[in-house]
């Protein structure tokens, strides 16, 4: 009888153990979040999760085919999604969100492997545009007693740090807060330790490489230098290095710049290939991301900057590895 169950039941999706370790890195995450916030970054995350489970088994039923419950894609890209907001953010938001990045992100293109744009990127886009007024407003950090449900008019919050570096202020978080995410963001995108650490993880685990995260966190290291909004910096790059360093530290960790560099960079399916494309997509990504933030018109733009580097992820390995053929081919030709 066991047997016979087991045989029925479906093989362990390959990408299992790779989702186990993402869904594992959320709970040090989440853990920082609930002691800043209370408990209701925890139930933000588990209406995220829920949502897309039960997105996950709608598609099955739809398409008449068996749930496979260790395909824990949606779950991932919910988690990532719930770590993106702010722990005021409405649950109605979340949940919308989610169903989207499941529906139209993942399954409109076939499922996991398939499709072309990050679901979780994807997601973000649509609560940003949607409701701006829940996703960029952030609550003061050491409200433990938030309210789970109803109204949250009690709550206080504070203006962003790239909020105040767009109006061309100096923000005035510490450095010991700004590396332990002890002021007001989102919920899993600030504790620039705990995330290093899970980049760390992931990285001896074999889950991401260091090509895109690193060529993502150049580009925008060289924008944030060269053309810094800190106050009023002129002359050349070489000249007020102080107020340049600057503008990298609250640059690089504020947002969610670290975080997209370790949990959204190297997702497998809409990322290039070959090394020289992984490489120019992780530059290009970080150059578009500051452009988003300097002129777009929210604060936060990497999911926007992702999203474009997805639709053209597959023109530069090609491109990549056209000329590198050709490279190789001249030196055959030379030999």
């Amino acid at each position: 009888m066991a047997q016979r169950k087991r045989t029925a039941s479906l093989p362990r999706h390959p990408a299992h153990s790779l989702h186990t370790d993402y869904l594992c890195m959320m709970l040090p995450l989440l853990a920082w979040a609930i002691f800043l916030y209370g408990l209701r970054p925890l139930v933000v995350w588990l209406v995220a999760v829920v949502t897309a489970k039960v997105c996950s088994r709608i598609v099955s039923i739809l398409r008449s085919r068996k749930y496979d419950h260790t395909e824990d894609s949606s779950t991932v890209h919910a988690s990532l999604l719930a770590m993106l907001l702010p722990a005021t953010v409405p649950y109605y938001v979340v949940v919308v969100s989610v169903a989207i990045g499941v529906f139209l992100a993942k399954e409109a293109f076939g499922g996991y492997g398939a499709y072309p744009f990050h679901p979780t990127a994807v997601s973000y886009t649509i609560a940003a545009i949607s409701w701006p007024e829940y996703v960029f407003s952030y609550p003061t950090p050491f409200q433990r007693t938030m309210p789970l449900w109803g109204a949250l008019d009690t709550v206080q919050y504070t203006e962003s740090v790239s909020s105040v570096m767009r109006a061309g202020g100096i923000p005035t978080v510490g450095q010991i807060d700004l590396i332990l995410g002890n002021y007001a963001t989102t919920i899993g995108t600030a504790p620039v330790l705990i995330i290093a650490s899970c980049g760390l993880f992931l990285l001896i685990r074999k889950r991401i490489d260091l090509l895109v995260p690193l060529g993502f966190l150049a580009g925008a290291v060289f924008i944030a230098w060269c053309f810094p909004r800190i106050g009023e910096v002129q002359g050349m790059v070489w000249q007020n290095v102080a107020q340049r360093v600057q503008s990298v530290k609250f640059e690089l960790l504020s947002g969610a710049m670290l975080f997209s560099a370790v949990f959204l960079s190297c997702e497998p399916c809409t990322t290039p290939k070959n090394t020289l494309a992984r490489l120019i997509y992780g530059l290009a990504w970080g150059v578009l991301t500051m452009m988003y933030r300097y002129y777009g018109t929210y604060e936060t733009g990497v999911c926007f900057a992702l999203l474009v580097m997805n639709a053209g992820a597959g023109y530069i390995d090609r491109t990549t590895a056209k000329l590198m053929a050709r490279y190789k081919g001249g030196l055959g030709h030379v030999g």
